[in-house]
């Protein structure tokens, strides 16, 4: 499950600690009013809003961002591994976007869009297939977003109208390395005992032509729990890298 376009995670936090979205990448074709921008990245372990979506192995992920002026859209796509875990096919995530982002004060910048997870070919019952609209706000390096499900939040019965409150900071130390911090509630309807609160704090780094993220992760809950007995959401460290182009 992805990260989005906040702040942009939706941005270089988010392809490294997971939470979808993805770097905003510079653009590299244009047009007057037009923008395609492309990104390529590995993480040590994907993690969705704190929990493990690869059993705490590697993924491969990448995605394109077209930006209309105001009006951006995009597609992300990541392995995953959950859901054959949970005994059913799914192997790949690929999550949609788009919205509408504007400064509307000095210093404040919105946010509004729709995403949609979609686990090609996925047998998970209910089905794990996702789509939720969010609002965010922006200002220097704070951000504030809000996730609201309209469909069944990643296959749990009955669960439309599952919301994710969200706080981030990412703030320039010197010149190409960024303190990022965030904090997250997601709550589960009618499943309270998988509703939680999700954190990180790290690092990134612009290098080699990239950006390299370094960060602790975690939940407080112990209830996501892999085949192998692992809880899903421990704490953990989480080493990424990402290239645009």
């Amino acid at each position: 499950m992805k990260k989005t376009h906040l702040s942009t995670f939706h941005t270089a936090v988010l392809i490294a600690f997971a939470s979808p979205a993805m770097v905003k990448a510079q653009a590299v074709i244009t047009s007057p009013s037009v923008e395609i921008a492309y990104n390529l990245g590995v993480v040590s372990d994907y993690r969705y809003r704190g929990v493990s979506q690869t059993r705490f192995q590697p993924a491969l992920q990448g995605g394109v961002d077209l930006t209309a002026g105001a009006f951006y859209a995009g597609a992300w796509a990541s392995n995953i591994r959950w859901i054959k875990d949970a005994g059913f096919k799914g192997a790949a995530e690929i999550d949609l976007y788009g919205g509408y982002k504007a400064e509307i004060a000095k210093d404040f910048t919105l946010d509004i869009g729709g995403l949609a997870y979609v686990y090609p070919s996925n047998t998970y019952t209910p089905n794990a297939n996702t789509t939720e609209v969010y609002v965010g706000l922006i200002s220097g390096p704070f951000s504030a977003k809000y996730s609201h499900a309209v469909t069944n939040l990643f296959g749990f019965s009955s669960s439309n109208g599952s919301g994710y409150l969200e706080a981030n900071v990412d703030y320039e130390l010197i010149k190409g390395t960024n303190l990022v911090a965030h904090v997250g509630r997601q709550t589960v309807k009618n499943s309270a005992s998988f509703s939680y609160t999700d954190y990180k704090l790290g690092v990134t780094h612009e290098a080699l032509g990239g950006k390299f993220a370094a960060s602790v992760i975690g939940t407080n809950n112990k209830n996501y729990i892999a085949p192998n007995g692992k809880n899903l959401g421990k704490s953990g460290v989480l080493l990424g890298y990402t290239k645009a182009f």
